[in-house]
């Protein structure tokens, strides 16, 4: 057991190297991989269970502790990303298959990787979890309600398949987790720190298969997803500290609020992606590339702060 704790330690730790090296050698053989397009719902289940196990009535109880800043959190998350992600469609005007995957980006929960983020930066990590399960706990009515209000002119919008596709993989696993963890908390505490082996194990499946189906597509407008990626994430991170700043949070709330705003839930985008727009795949690039930039930005803004924090 300390041995898989170990390899999944490292792995957390080097989640972005991972995806990053599959993402390549899915593109330079992508026969490898495209079979496991089809299970990337499944994936993400599995992923979503994960993080269900690790959630607490602690973390619902930390929510009414400071429900202004959980508040102010996810209604920051769920307007400045999705507008964020309409503005660089239309300014960059952009196909309308890449502008779904931004968008769909862009209107996804937070991701749980800002929990460890904000952390390593010292922010307020309670805060973080609490608001990256408010937010993922929303998204089966919010993701499919302002997808539909932002992508619906470029390609058309099943709010009522989005919203069935998002409980089945998000909420009901979340849900059994969470349960599963009341009912056997001795034996799933033992497990915990193998979970995110699972995730980075999910996530790096769910980029290769993407790329693999895309590399024509990637070979062509990878750089021009990759800028607009880019500039998606950087302004999230940045009107996400104004925000906070704006309501006078204390400043390791505005960090946290900084980090949530900026990192989605890039699985869960991708395997929309792929599950409401088959047709057009290049829809889950964006997604994939998000999930890979985030884990390089959040990093190195998080030694940044925590650096800061011991000069003072």
């Amino acid at each position: 057991m300390k041995i898989l704790e170990r390899i999944s330690s490292i792995a957390g730790n080097t989640f972005a190297v991972w995806v990053i090296l599959f993402a390549v050698i899915s593109f330079l053989l992508p026969g490898g991989f495209t079979w496991i397009a089809p299970y990337v719902s499944i994936l993400l289940g599995i992923i979503m269970f994960g993080m269900g196990l690790t959630l607490t009535p602690q973390d619902f109880k930390d929510v009414l502790k400071a429900p202004k800043s959980v508040f102010i959190t996810v209604l920051a998350q769920y307007i400045i990303m999705p507008l964020i992600a309409y503005g660089l469609a239309v300014a960059f005007q952009l196909p309308p298959e890449v502008a779904v995957g931004v968008i769909l980006v862009g209107c996804s929960p937070g991701g749980t990787a800002s929990n460890v983020i904000t952390y390593l930066a010292k922010g307020n990590t309670a805060l973080s979890v609490s608001a990256t399960t408010v937010s993922t706990l929303l998204a089966p009515v919010l993701t499919p309600a302002l997808t539909l209000l932002l992508a619906n002119q470029w390609m058309p919008v099943s709010f009522k398949d989005m919203f069935i596709q998002i409980v089945q993989v998000v909420l009901i696993p979340i849900i059994l987790g969470f349960v599963i963890r009341l009912l056997f908390s001795k034996q799933v505490e033992k497990s915990i720190s193998v979970l995110p082996l699972v995730s980075v194990i999910g996530i790096v499946a769910v980029a290769a298969a993407v790329v693999s189906v895309n590399k024509d597509a990637v070979a062509t407008s990878g750089l021009l997803i990759f800028g607009v990626v880019v500039l998606h994430n950087i302004l999230g991170l940045l009107l996400g500290f104004v925000i906070a700043r704006i309501f006078k949070l204390s400043f390791s709330d505005q960090k946290a609020v900084s980090i949530e705003v900026g990192m989605q839930n890039s699985g869960l985008a991708s395997t929309l992606a792929l599950t409401f727009f088959s047709a057009t795949p290049i829809a889950a690039v964006p997604s994939v590339i998000f999930s890979i930039w985030h884990n390089i930005s959040g990093p190195i803004l998080a030694t940044y702060w925590s650096k800061n924090d011991e000069k003072k």
